[in-house]
């Protein structure tokens, strides 16, 4: 991947995504804060090796970044002699490899399956006289699913606030903690469990966010807090480890996270550390709140014993910089990260009311 000159935007808005039609960059998410560097991805080599590599995440932002890798790849391609069906093996193919990066994720598969099926669409159209006509489809396809995803976590946030200041006896005064990053950095932008504390502060009664440093990455401590900073959101971080004291006193609210995937009966993979939190919160009766898109949540599995758990580089654990720095663990201990879930609960009829709701 090629890098590009530092970008800043000029309405100050933060987004870990930029992209114009041709064109795509991704913020380097590994050297915040100290580092604003975007990366050029020409093509779905370079989306495959951004998502494995951590240069973007967060479960929506991933979808669609790969979705734009490869819109850019055929928007560039300077010859394709092959026919619609051509077309459509080409970008199935390429869309299958995209998924590959990451499996946890559900937003990842889903969007490569929704896309697959705008191809299929396009082949079967009267319209579709050469291999050009499906690859435009498929980028307008993808270029939607962009614009979808900020419309999306905007509905979240102001749902999210309202819902949460309705349930609280001081909705005035509420200090809320998350876990790693749901924000901009993670989505196409303004965010999902961050995106709820973004539209509290807004409506003038979030008194104050808890992140964690969301050990071994860390993206807690360099990109939530990050974003906290960046929109003057009255915030603190706290370690991992210090969450159930804070809630034993009596300084938290609400505990809001976001979810990689949410399986049938509402179980939810998510990053590591998430579980301990969802014991901590009911243990001290805490109201502790999921924000995901609909394109997080999988029917198609029964239980959260039925995901694809990804493990990450023990060298996550065993070094500094969720594993791109020095050493500090002993040489020869072992060391796993996995992905991790939360309770159970009945999703079906949620998904079915949102279904007619959005029909």
């Amino acid at each position: 991947m090629a890098t590009a000159a530092d970008s800043t935007q000029n309405d100050n808005t933060l987004r870990a995504i930029c992209y114009n039609r041709g064109s795509l960059q991704l913020l380097d998410q590994r050297k915040l804060p100290l580092e604003t560097t975007y990366l050029n991805i020409r093509d779905a080599s370079d989306g495959w090796s951004a998502i494995r590599e951590m240069v973007v995440r967060g479960a929506p932002a991933i979808a669609i970044a790969a979705a734009l890798s490869l819109a850019v790849e055929v928007f560039n391609l300077e010859a394709f002699k092959g026919t619609p069906d051509d077309a459509a093996s080409y970008l199935g193919n390429k869309l299958d490899y995209l998924v590959s990066s990451r499996p946890t994720a559900v937003n990842l598969s889903d969007a490569a399956t929704k896309l697959k099926q705008v191809v299929t669409k396009a082949v079967a159209s009267a319209a579709a006289s050469d291999s050009n006509s499906v690859f435009q489809a498929y980028i307008e396809a993808a270029e939607i699913m962009l614009k979808d995803d900020v419309a999306s976590n905007k509905a979240i946030g102001s749902y999210g606030a309202s819902f949460i200041k309705n349930h609280q006896q001081n909705s005035q005064k509420l200090c809320v903690l998350t876990h790693c990053n749901t924000g901009s950095l993670a989505t196409a932008g303004y965010g999902t469990a961050l995106g709820v504390i973004r539209a509290l502060h807004a409506d003038g009664v979030l008194e104050r966010a808890f992140c964690t440093e969301t050990r071994p990455f860390n993206q807690g401590s360099r990109l939530t807090a990050f974003e906290l900073v960046h929109d003057k959101i009255p915030a603190t971080l706290i370690a991992d480890s210090a969450a159930a004291a804070l809630m034993k006193e009596g300084r938290v609210s609400v505990v809001i996270v976001g979810a990689d995937r949410v399986t049938a009966n509402g179980d939810t993979a998510n990053k590591i550390g998430t579980y301990s939190l969802a014991l901590c919160a009911k243990h001290h009766n805490i109201p502790f709140y999921v924000a995901a898109p609909l394109t997080s949540i999988d029917l198609a599995l029964s239980s959260g014993k039925e995901i694809t758990i990804e493990e990450r580089s023990p060298k996550e654990l065993l070094h500094t910089r969720g594993g791109l720095g020095e050493q500090v663990a002993a040489s020869g201990i072992s060391g796993v990260i996995t992905k991790t879930g939360t309770d159970a609960f009945d999703i079906h009829s949620f998904v079915e009311r949102a279904a007619s709701q959005n029909a």
